[in-house]
């Protein structure tokens, strides 16, 4: 995977218009327009150019796992063969349960943040799953006891 790069950057009107989508993906273009003082035109062409460009790179639901039933939460740490890391990453990518994957220097090569049901979903997922994969070498399985609810506006203030 190359690395990403926006040629020129953002400028300030394109970096708030993320921060207010990123906030609230269903807002109109005409609330986005009156919020941050532009046309709706402006509005509009600004963002098909982001989601052109990648920026954005799509909208989705902000779901509670453990209300949406993955209670149980771990951030696993990935020891691999050096040389079939990209197909260990392909193969990740398409484990139910495995929500993020980070490919990082140090001790590990991979972290994982990965939802279950409950622990023995957990433990399907991790021992039978991830390090019965070819090129994994081992793993280490770090537990999530709580996770803060992320900073902003309650979901009930945003439909606002």
């Amino acid at each position: 995977m190359a690395a990403r790069q926006v040629a020129g950057g953002l400028d300030d009107v394109d970096q708030r218009i993320v921060d207010e989508l990123r906030a609230d993906g269903r807002m109109s273009m005409r609330a986005l327009a009156e919020k941050l003082h532009i046309s709706r035109a402006n509005a509009y062409a600004r963002v098909q150019r982001l989601e052109a460009s990648g920026v954005i790179r799509g909208y989705r639901a902000d779901i509670d796992p453990v209300l949406a039933g993955l209670g149980t939460s771990a951030y696993v740490t990935v020891n691999l063969r050096q040389s079939e890391w990209r197909s260990v990453r392909e193969a990740l990518r398409t484990l139910r349960g495995v929500e993020h994957i980070g490919l990082v220097g140090g001790e590990f090569d991979l972290v994982l943040l990965v939802r279950a049901r409950d622990n023995a979903d957990l433990r399907h997922l991790i021992l039978d799953q991830i390090q019965g994969m070819n090129g994994i070498e081992n793993t280490h399985t770090l537990l999530v006891f709580e996770e803060p609810v992320p900073a902003g506006p309650p979901p009930a203030a945003r439909a606002s």
